[in-house]
């Protein structure tokens, strides 16, 4: 299928240097607010990419859980295939797709565990079926069927019917701390705004206008 003349003309009025925070998780913030108030379907929704030990990437969405101004942190299985991949190599990149602003966050940075205390706060705080579900799915395995699935989920419903679901050693987050963080806001005549933030360990934040 061609689609070359697949298109659609950009109308915001733009992205101002004047205009952002001079801290990018500030300016973050402010975006993710403006998507959150627009009713957006799942703004916290990112891609995550990872490389293997063959360096080839790899790239899933994953949600965002919370964010501050130390990075950005989400929940998985520490021996999924993104586990395994943040181990041998711990540069990660997230993008924010927000499509209907004519809006990308796209970040670059490292991720780590976060404590088995920060992982657990969050942990109960989901839903009962969903603590079940992360002790249920030995994520990225390969599995004979669905049913499998279903009959370990009613055995630890049958389990822990009397008692707290307990957080799974295997389970948690990590935080993406983030080394750039480029704001894309969609121009007209496919000139779009590019604002990246950058520093090193100790400095600064650095804020460069990039071409389209």
């Amino acid at each position: 299928m061609d689609l070359s003349d697949f298109r659609k003309e950009y109308t915001s009025k733009g992205l101002h240097r004047n205009e952002v925070d001079s801290h990018p998780m500030k300016q973050f913030d402010l975006w993710f607010q403006q998507a959150v108030s627009c009713d957006l379907h799942e703004p916290n929704a990112m891609s995550l990419a990872t490389v293997d030990t063959d360096c080839r990437p790899l790239l899933r969405t994953v949600l965002l859980k919370y964010y501050d101004e130390n990075g950005f942190v989400f929940f998985t299985n520490y021996e999924s295939r993104k586990a395994h991949h943040i181990a041998a190599n711990s540069a990660v990149s997230l993008l924010f797709p927000w499509i209907t602003l004519e809006r990308q966050v796209i970040v670059q940075g490292h991720a780590e565990k976060i404590s088995a205390a920060e992982s657990l706060k969050y942990f109960i705080s989901r839903p009962h079926e969903s603590q079940l579900g992360a002790w249920v799915s030995q994520q990225s395995s390969v599995i004979s069927s669905r049913k499998v699935l279903m009959e370990k989920l009613h055995e630890l419903k049958e389990k822990f019917q009397a008692g707290k679901v307990p957080l799974p050693s295997f389970w948690g987050g990590y935080r993406v701390i983030p080394q750039s963080i480029e704001f894309w806001q969609g121009g007209a005549a496919r000139l779009h705004d590019r604002l990246l933030y950058t520093h090193d360990t100790d400095s600064a934040w650095q804020i460069n206008r990039l071409s389209p």
